[in-house]
């Protein structure tokens, strides 16, 4: 027998939230990515179109940390209609000592939002320029949310603008972040508007059709692209990419499901091009930023080693903090 502990979304909120510390563990699974021999395997996928529905599956084992979890991780994208969340999820952290169960992490999506706006804060420590102070968010939902937030974190921002489908969602972000930021945060009409001077983006939206063009860039832009996380969705055109200083997550993922995929396809990058990964920019292995009017994209699909970096941390924190239930497996 062997106890295994069962955190709900509430514990889980208790443990982690979306700070210097979070961005640093996130920051920390990209070094291992680049240093270390990660064990990540493709995702999982499963799409069930008749309901709008997907669901990924994500794993990683991280030489050092003595567990590792696997995530399930579903977005039903009708379920606002039934008055239900896009996004669900859940994590189960095993040993990587023995395989056997440690926790059940009941997060509904939580640990996967933070830590996927930590990772758009890594982006932008290390890619945006020092001085950035003014974000264009395109999307004006739960990750847009604090993909902003998590910017004020690593950069000195003083405004922001933001575009959505909605012109009523993005007044309605406006107001929202401007009151719990303590920024001026401007509602926008068209993309244009809302990254006309701005120096860095986040494209944060289920987009199929691209939204920013080769048009949009300007001098000095860095972009964090995390919208596209299958191999249908789509936020930077072809032309924009290549016009740009591309870094991803994990080259042999966004191949195959981030915006390079669009860009190889359409036939302006070649299959086999050794683009940068974030990690080997935070290791010291590749050049970050080479110059302060490079125009720089970021492209995260999310991975494995993330989620196992955010269990672990949380799982941590509930043990020290006695959060949980303990039951007998």
């Amino acid at each position: 027998m062997s106890k295994v502990i069962l955190l709900s979304e509430s514990d889980l909120r208790a443990c982690v939230t979306l700070d210097a510390s979070t961005i640093d563990c996130v920051e920390h699974a990209f070094r291992l990515l680049a240093t270390e021999k990660v064990v990540m395997p493709a995702i999982l996928r499963l799409d069930i179109k008749e309901h709008n529905g997907e669901v990924d599956v994500k794993t990683a084992y991280l030489p050092g940390i003595d567990s590792f979890a696997i995530k399930v991780s579903p977005g039903f994208f009708d379920n606002p209609s039934l008055g239900l969340p896009s996004l669900n999820g859940m994590m189960v952290l095993l040993s990587a000592r023995t395989g056997v169960p440690e926790a059940l992490l009941l997060d509904n999506g939580y640990l996967t939002a933070v830590r996927t706006a930590a990772a758009g804060a890594v982006a932008a420590r290390w890619l945006a320029r020092e001085d950035a102070s003014r974000v264009a968010v395109i999307g004006a939902g739960e990750q847009a949310r604090l993909q902003l937030k998590a910017l004020t974190l690593v950069r000195g921002i003083e405004s922001a603008t933001v575009w959505a489908p909605r012109i009523e969602a993005a007044r309605r972000f406006a107001d929202e972040m401007s009151r719990a930021l303590g920024l001026h945060v401007s509602a926008c009409a068209d993309i244009a508007a809302a990254l006309d001077g701005a120096d860095i983006a986040v494209t944060t939206t289920p987009s199929h059709a691209p939204l920013i063009e080769a048009h949009h860039l300007h001098s000095g832009l860095h972009i964090t692209a995390m919208g596209s996380d299958a191999e249908h969705k789509n936020e930077i055109a072809p032309a924009a990419l290549a016009a740009a200083r591309y870094v991803c997550d994990r080259l042999s993922q966004v191949r195959v499901l981030g915006e390079l995929h669009h860009a190889i396809d359409a036939g302006l990058l070649a299959a086999d091009t050794d683009f940068p990964e974030l990690g080997q920019i935070i290791a010291g292995q590749r050049p970050g930023r080479t110059h302060r009017d490079e125009v720089t994209i970021c492209d995260l699909t999310g991975t494995g080693a993330q989620d196992t970096a955010i269990a672990t941390m949380a799982f941590s924190r509930a043990v020290a903090g006695g959060y949980g239930t303990a039951f007998e497996s």
